[in-house]
């Protein structure tokens, strides 16, 4: 159960979803007893016939940021930047022509402390300092930071998904659809994938059943792009990420749990959050912080009765997570049987609702 080879499986890679369906509430839904191993097969638009009234659904509202920078060194070779600590940085943000962040930089010579990178729309960088595996860069623009790199930037897809680089730019119909319909807050570097299966009309649906929509803040780090590199899984170690739980959120959760009703959370990024700021008794605060929570087979769960998530990687953090809701027998079994059955996998694939 800690040996990383146990979350292995092998997916056809033309089961990985390179774009999402064209009604995103039309995805495949698997759902899966948590207990039982039993799996049923039905369509996203139907999960309003299996939430309860009363019961209280926790999303992840934030916003990918087009943090993917092409350019070029001061010497005349190509240069990539993915920014890293976007929410951190414009909260301490002075001046709207200068951002300070911590960014991974790729180009063929590793860059000098006092180089410049240049893009488009006359944005600039200083490499100011390295920063274990990254760099500390300083952004100028004549103009507005945000305005600019909102022009500039691309949204920064996984790597599964490919792209040309006519599709690619920060116009592409990636920059819609790789965003959930409720993001808000923006900060991560990669979506909560399985919020892409709500639409407008679905929320409406569920709040008209008396469910209970409530929102949380987790910026998805550079951290969900890493793979475990450990053969033993408790050795691994969680990048922080930033989030937040506001008052309303936190109340609503500690009612539902204390009337009887269920806590559904919305993706593995909601539930790392919620366990992560419950105290013993499953019990809530509005907090804010760093969450770099590890859950893997053996955890106890204390706030997160259902979950709604998409089809992850083999031997990734992701799936562990899912393993240690449901089993991991359980989980790898339905994963078989959604490959037989034909379901998208990855962010832009299908969901599942564990219960």
């Amino acid at each position: 159960m800690f040996d990383l080879e146990d979350y292995a499986y092998v997916l056809p890679e033309d089961r990985i979803a390179q774009k999402p369906c064209e009604r995103r509430d039309a995805s495949r839904l698997l759902r899966l007893g948590r207990s039982t191993g039993a799996v049923s097969h039905h369509v996203f638009g139907e999960l309003p016939g299996f939430i309860t009234p009363g019961d209280v659904l926790v999303v992840n509202d934030t916003k990918v940021i087009p943090g993917r920078l092409l350019g070029r060194k001061d010497t005349g070779g190509k240069a990539e930047v993915l920014i890293l600590s976007y929410a951190e940085s414009l909260a301490a943000q002075e001046a709207p022509e200068e951002f300070y962040c911590t960014c991974l930089v790729k180009c063929s010579k590793k860059p000098r402390v006092g180089s410049m990178l240049y893009f488009d729309e006359g944005l600039r960088a200083e490499i100011v300092a390295p920063e274990s595996d990254h760099y500390r860069l300083k952004f100028t623009c004549d103009g507005d930071f945000d305005t600019i790199l909102n022009r500039t930037g691309r949204v920064p897809l996984p790597p599964y998904i490919h792209r040309s680089a006519r599709d690619s730019g920060a116009s592409s119909a990636d920059s819609a659809s790789y965003q959930t319909v409720y993001a808000a807050a923006k900060g991560a570097i990669a979506a909560p994938t399985a919020g892409f299966h709500f639409t407008p009309d679905l929320m409406l649906r569920l709040k008209e059943k008396n469910v209970r929509i409530v929102a949380l803040t987790l910026h998805v780090g550079y951290g969900t792009f890493i793979p475990v590199r450990v053969s033993d899984i408790r050795k691994h170690r969680m990048h922080h990420e930033t989030f937040r739980i506001g008052a309303d959120a936190a109340t609503a959760i500690n009612d539902a749990k204390a009337s009887g009703h269920r806590v559904i959370a919305v993706g593995t990024t909601s539930v790392r959050t919620l366990e992560y700021c419950a105290d013993a008794n499953g019990t809530l605060a509005p907090r804010a912080g760093s969450c770099d929570l590890f859950i893997y087979p053996g955890y106890r769960f204390k706030v997160v009765d259902a979950m709604i998530t998409n089809f992850h990687l083999p031997r990734s953090t992701l799936l562990m997570l899912v393993s240690a809701f449901a089993g991991r027998n359980h989980i790898l079994e339905a994963y078989a049987e959604a490959i037989a059955s034909g379901y998208r996998f990855y962010s832009y694939g299908d969901a599942m609702l564990i219960e």
